[in-house]
């Protein structure tokens, strides 16, 4: 048995009782389940649809997201997130960057990594290195001034957890960022790469080795081994090429608003819906939700 999710961004609820009824019966589907009125639905499939795709692309010119999985363990007992552009609205080091006078320099390396154009690590050396000289007060002060979390982020981790979940930020970025992070969404642990700093300035470098997109493959494997779960009872998101290995080896991999050439090799792909899509995907309902720390709804 499988399971057809429509979802929509919760700010513009768009998704009205006639799409969802109209797929249904096309389908040959179930009974609709509305789990949160105007924003998200599902209902019960016999077998995958073939056409599946090209309804996923009529519904994304409405606002509309689609995802058809399996039914069976699709509530999962791990969250593995990404940092920067995920749980999080920014790119900590084009930040950084940005207070270093290198801003257009960075973003721009950022962008080619994050779509798969250049390796990963040397494109991390590479933008580091233009943070030379840069004072580590003005990690604090970014934080403070210019992280801001993605919608849906704190209720993803606070539900998650509060169902028996546990919740791991592992991001290509850096520990002066995961640290705060995680602790004001509420995580179980982070992992992420070190700046290396010399009497409070950075040296421009990071430490060895640099913990890229086979790192994300190995934090997983390493947590659920603990856990004494298995990559099934996962769920990953993330944005970037760096991710999609993580996101090929859980149970269920969400590209959520990735670049183009990343949702391509993505099975579930939210671009409408926020970080509260994923619960959906478990099968959650709105009133299902638990709220994060106080302070972090965005």
């Amino acid at each position: 048995m499988y399971v057809a999710t429509l979802l929509t961004d919760p700010n513009r609820p768009v998704l009205d009782r006639m799409t969802v009824e109209s797929l249904r019966n096309a389908w040959s589907g179930g009974d609709a389940v509305w789990l949160d009125p105007a924003v998200a639905a599902e209902f019960a499939l016999p077998q995958m649809p073939a056409n599946r795709w090209e309804v996923w692309q009529g519904l994304q010119a409405i606002g509309v997201d689609l995802v058809v999985q399996p039914a069976a363990g699709r509530a999962k007992r791990v969250l593995l997130a990404d940092m920067d552009s995920t749980m999080i609205r920014q790119e900590c080091i084009d930040e950084l960057a940005d207070e270093a006078g290198v801003g257009a320099q960075v973003v721009a390396i950022t962008a080619r990594a994050m779509n798969g154009e250049i390796e990963f690590e040397a494109a991390l050396r590479e933008r580091v290195a233009l943070l030379a000289g840069l004072p580590e007060p003005v990690i604090a002060q970014v934080i403070r001034d210019r992280i801001t979390m993605m919608p849906g982020a704190a209720v993803l981790v606070a539900t998650m957890r509060a169902n028996g979940g546990y919740a791991a930020l592992v991001s290509g970025g850096f520990t002066a960022f995961t640290g705060p992070v995680a602790g004001r969404l509420g995580f179980d642990e982070h992992r992420a790469n070190v700046l290396l700093v010399q009497d409070g300035m950075l040296t421009g470098e990071v430490a060895e080795p640099i913990l890229g997109r086979a790192a994300k493959v190995q934090d997983l494997v390493d947590i659920v081994a603990r856990l004494g779960l298995t990559a099934a009872d996962v769920l990953a998101v993330g944005d970037g090429a760096n991710d999609l290995d993580m996101l090929g080896a859980a149970g269920a991999g969400v590209g959520l608003h990735a670049k183009p050439s990343v949702a391509a090799e993505c099975d579930i792909r939210i671009n409408h819906g926020d970080l509260t899509a994923l619960l959906f995907l478990q099968g959650y309902s709105r009133d299902e939700f638990c709220e994060g720390p106080e302070g972090t709804d965005e």
